[in-house]
């Protein structure tokens, strides 16, 4: 399964802590593999939507992984010093259905 984490942060924060706690969600344990980006350079279309800031996703071999990473201390320490940092955060977890 995917999950795929969109962030929307607030003016004037701290990149880099943001940037550094995120990328340790992607060495946990239960993730398989995972990356953190930024809206890419491609053009504008209807269908596009480039108003996020970060991208996060996290490819996990079963739910029961995802729901192992949910409950790390690394994920919640994220949460803990980052949560004031979004204004917005939306969340699409997908299956594989190949």
């Amino acid at each position: 399964m995917t999950h795929n984490v969109f962030f929307w942060l607030k003016d004037n924060q701290n990149i880099e802590l943001f940037e550094s706690e995120a990328i340790k969600l992607t060495k946990i344990n239960s993730v398989n593999s995972g990356t953190l980006g930024k809206s890419a350079l491609t053009p504008e279309r209807e269908v596009t939507d480039k108003s996020f800031t970060y991208h996060l996703s996290l490819n996990f071999p079963d739910i029961e992984s995802h729901n192992h990473y949910q409950e790390d201390l690394t994920h919640k320490e994220f949460v803990k010093k980052c949560n004031q940092m979004w204004e917005k955060v939306i969340v699409f977890d997908t299956e594989e259905i190949t």
